[in-house]
């Protein structure tokens, strides 16, 4: 075994003091302060919590939504650089086989990396965009079948090709070059280790990068635990004649902690990797039922339309700004996904550099950023292509819903309209369910990974934080779910520090790429 080997396989075992119980005092006296803080002064004034987080909201996108989307497009354009040089070929992590065959490794990715969003706007999402308000790409009357590509499209691009690769490309190059090769440990801060060196390895400096880092993915994951609550609630009330109030609510919220929770605490290849081979085999199973027994013909064509729009648009949509594109347009749509996606950043490429040892560098690349994002689009075809079908023939009517963003309405309502029904609604609320499991527990897992600084976190750590993340959405569920919404609105701030955590990844991940392949006599 050479010394990288050694390096990668020693610092996985488990460590005691400090790192086995909850971690760098820091990250957690930090992390840990914010929800205790966010939480008192929302008790204290619900109003002032919101109004302040809306200011900071509309000021983060209205100056830096262009500095965000320029990340994302460049963070793309580089990875499939690398994935198409000679370092492509690069082994990650040292190991002559992969830790996990190829379906549960895409099954775990799929079903954690953003998979809770995702499934929570499919439906609803572009159905919006095809009768609320046409994208600014496009010249289109809504409602119109013209509208129809445009409205996919615009989709794809806020789920699609950039919003994956800001999740494990570049970054998790640097990472698994970091800790397998060098032996530097699976935290946030090790991305900043070729800027700043030890100093940031060390102390406060690091352990405020780690907090940043984790209060982003906390504000970012409380969100869809939270809303997953009210629309199981929602939909067991319309499906089954449930109470949709708070008890209901925070019954799911039980449910759902007690799933995620003892998936991470049994860690990836167990309940982690079990999870996420259900949810791909019955969203495979649901797509399936969608394809053949829904409106087929219309969605094959939707798709083909909608992807030549997606890719003929590409650069407009990416780099469309308040210039050419309302301001508030660009605030709750491409500005507010694509810093929720940079603010997970960090974490999910640790998490993607955890799995993916053993796997080439073109193999991960290619995986995340190309494999991943068109699943996703033939995903939002399914469900909100269906969604556009139906409200065009008039089986449905999602107006007032979508205008008020109910998006747990539409997704049940497109639900109901597809072929079985009821089974099917319960069925996608199931999946919907599973999905936000998965984040919740790859989070948890993660954050326990940042706390303690190493891949295999003592079990009480995992259990701790999905506990915290739990807890946290019954809190504020409990003060209306418009302090659920104000988190997540956060998380576009907390995207400004994130991103400069990201950003060295543009010239230091094709570093540790060709660095790999040098040692591995690959490249000169």
């Amino acid at each position: 075994m050479n010394q990288a080997q050694h390096q990668g396989t020693s610092d996985t075992a488990p460590r005691t003091g400090m790192n086995a119980t909850l971690g760098d005092p820091w990250v957690l006296g930090i992390s840990a302060g914010f929800i205790l803080l966010f939480i008192a002064m929302s008790i204290y004034d619900v109003n002032l919590v919101s109004s302040f987080v809306g200011e900071a909201f509309t000021w983060t996108a209205k100056v830096l939504g262009s500095y965000f989307q320029l990340l994302l497009l460049l963070t793309f354009v580089i990875a499939i650089g690398v994935a198409i040089s000679p370092a492509g070929g690069a082994i990650m992590g040292d190991l002559d086989q992969p830790e996990m065959s190829t379906f549960r490794w895409i099954a775990i990715f799929m079903c954690t990396l953003r998979a809770g969003g995702g499934v929570f706007f499919a439906a609803g999402e572009p159905v919006y965009h095809f009768i609320a308000q046409t994208p600014p790409a496009f010249d289109t009357a809504t409602g119109t079948p013209e509208a129809v590509k445009g409205a996919l499209a615009q989709s794809f691009m806020h789920w699609g090709f950039l919003a994956w690769a800001v999740l494990g490309g570049l970054t998790s190059l640097v990472l698994v070059h970091a800790h397998y090769v060098n032996g530097q440990p699976l935290q946030p801060r090790t991305l900043l280790y070729p800027i700043f060196g030890d100093r940031v390895m060390h102390g406060a400096f690091g352990g405020i990068v780690d907090a940043v880092c984790v209060i982003s993915v906390v504000a970012g994951t409380v969100g869809p635990i939270g809303f997953l609550a009210t629309q199981v609630a929602y939909g067991g009330s319309v499906l089954f004649g449930f109470s949709d109030g708070y008890g209901t609510q925070l019954g799911v919220l039980v449910v759902l902690g007690a799933i995620y929770v003892s998936s991470a605490v049994s860690g990836i290849h167990r309940g982690i990797q079990l999870l996420s081979r259900f949810n791909v085999y019955l969203a495979l199973a649901i797509g399936a039922i969608i394809f053949v027994f829904g409106p087929t013909l219309f969605l094959v064509d939707t798709y083909t339309q909608s992807m030549g729009a997606y890719l003929g648009n590409f650069l407009n949509m990416a780099t469309m700004t308040t210039q050419t594109a309302p301001d508030w347009w660009m605030k709750w749509w491409t500005v507010f996904f694509f810093a929720w996606f940079i603010g997970y950043g960090p974490l999910m490429a640790l998490f993607v550099a955890r799995i993916s040892r053993g796997r080439t560098v073109r193999q991960m690349i290619l995986a995340v950023c190309v494999a991943a994002p068109i699943a996703t689009t033939i995903w939002f075809t399914l469900l909100g292509g269906s969604g556009i079908f139906y409200q065009l023939n008039g089986s449905i009517d999602l107006a007032e819903a979508l205008t008020n963003f109910r998006f747990d309405v539409a997704t049940l309502t497109v639900a109901q309209a597809l072929p079985l029904g009821t089974i099917m609604a319960a069925a996608i609320l199931l999946l919907t369910t599973i999905f936000v499991a998965t984040t919740g527990d790859s989070m948890s897992y993660t954050i326990s990974m940042v706390a303690t600084g190493h891949d295999k976190p003592n079990t009480g750590v995992r259990a701790f934080w999905g506990i915290t993340l739990a807890v946290m959405a019954a809190i504020l569920l409990y003060m209306g779910a418009g302090q659920i919404s104000a988190l997540q609105q956060f998380i576009v701030v907390t995207a400004i520090p994130v991103s400069l955590v990201l950003l060295p990844s543009l010239w230091t991940g094709p570093k540790a790429a060709f660095a790999m392949a040098r040692s591995q006599g690959l490249v000169r």
